[in-house]
C-alpha cells in the first residue's frame, strides 16, 4: 500500500482570473476541467508538466459571500525554483509578492484570492 499526493485545492471567485495568475506567475497549465451540467461548478486542474501534483481551482456558482476563508495565510502550497532572482523578479514585476524572508532565502506570493504561495529555492 502507498499514498502519494494527487492535488490541492483552492476555491476561487473569478476562474478566468486565477487561471491567468498561475499562469503567468508559475507557468502552470490546464490539465482537465470539469463542469457541473447545470453550471453550479467548474473545476479546473493545473499542473507543472514536471510533476502529478495538481491545484484544482474550484469555482462555485452559488458561493454567497465575497471572499473564502483562508486560515490567517498559515494554509499554503510551496513551489521550487532553479533560479530565485530571475523568479523574484517576475513576481515583483507582477506585483503579487506579499511577503519576504531574506534570512530564510524564500518569500511569498499572494493570489486573486489572496491566497499565499511559497517559492523556495530547488535543492541540491
Amino acid at each position: 500500500m502507498y499514498f502519494h499526493f494527487a492535488h490541492n485545492n483552492f476555491n476561487v471567485m473569478d476562474l478566468d482570473k486565477s487561471i491567468r495568475f498561475y499562469e503567468e506567475a508559475l507557468d502552470l497549465r490546464e490539465v482537465r476541467r470539469n463542469t457541473a451540467p447545470d453550471g453550479s461548478f467548474i473545476i479546473v486542474f493545473m499542473g507543472d508538466q514536471a510533476t502529478g501534483h495538481q491545484l484544482e481551482l474550484t469555482w462555485l456558482r452559488d458561493w454567497d459571500k465575497d471572499h473564502y476563508d483562508l486560515g490567517d495565510d498559515e494554509f499554503h502550497l510551496a513551489f521550487e525554483t532553479d533560479d530565485m532572482e530571475k523568479a523574484h523578479a517576475r513576481h515583483k514585476e507582477m506585483g503579487c509578492i506579499c511577503f519576504e524572508n531574506p534570512a530564510m532565502g524564500i518569500y511569498f506570493i499572494s493570489d486573486p484570492d489572496d491566497y499565499w504561495i511559497e517559492i523556495i529555492p530547488a535543492r541540491k
